[in-house]
């Protein structure tokens, strides 16, 4: 498993992809222009009761309808007289990544990005052993589906309080990594995304509470997309 620091970031050139060449990269939604505001809330892929029992509408109601919601009006707020506005949500991401006094853009935008990624790295009826060249990645980088799951699930409950556990593409290989807090891999080069699973508190605690590790593995069995994986694989 390989945590990620917030405090290790590259150099910032070359990163500042359009907002087209974002949306080849990652199969995540890009988030849309809002009408008068610079962003507007991408709709969830299912309705808000299709995770359940696995993750109950009132979590989504919460965790959607004002944690997520409250990341994008808190950006859109920020950026009201910012020379940023114009840009896309990736793109303010990676310009704001390490920039003490933007740390604030940067962790509302992240949050709106790994949130939007998040909601599709799972479906209802997900989970369960992929198939197609995913499954292939899985067996070169892990050994077999059982070690990588075992390996995943461990790597994500233990993120050090909030985060985020992820599974990424980096070069023809498979990795592991964790970010605290609102961090992301999104704005590292080299490393490509493919599935997300949110260990803030507020992701779980009204459903399981302090059983961080029931939500976690319930996750990876009941709900990961795998075809949202397969996709990002480019």
């Amino acid at each position: 498993m390989k945590p990620y620091s917030a405090v290790h970031h590259p150099s910032r050139r070359g990163l500042l992809a359009s907002g087209a060449a974002v949306a080849a990269v990652f199969a995540a939604p890009r988030i849309a222009r809002g009408q008068g505001a610079p962003f507007a809330l991408p709709p969830l892929p299912y309705a808000d009761s299709a995770l359940a029992p696995v993750i109950s509408a009132n979590t989504m109601g919460f965790h959607y309808g004002k944690h997520h919601k409250g990341y994008l009006d808190n950006l859109n707020k920020m950026l009201e007289s910012d020379a940023m506005k114009s840009r896309s949500l990736a793109e303010i991401v990676k310009a704001t990544a390490g920039d003490a006094s933007k740390a604030a853009m940067f962790n509302n935008a992240a949050q709106v990005w790994n949130h939007a990624f998040y909601w599709n790295s799972m479906a209802p009826k997900g989970g369960g052993k992929p198939t197609g060249r995913i499954a292939s990645l899985i067996d070169k980088s892990f050994g077999d589906f059982d070690k990588f799951r075992a390996a995943f699930a461990a790597n994500t409950i233990g993120q050090f309080a909030s985060g985020w556990g992820w599974l990424c593409l980096e070069g023809d290989k498979l990795t592991l990594r964790r970010t605290g807090n609102a961090d992301t891999p999104v704005h590292v080069a080299g490393i490509k995304p493919l599935l997300t699973i949110d260990v803030w508190e507020h992701a779980y605690y009204l459903d399981y509470q302090n059983r961080r590790a029931d939500y976690v593995n319930a996750v990876i069995d009941k709900l990961l997309n795998w075809d949202f994986a397969e996709k990002n694989l480019g």
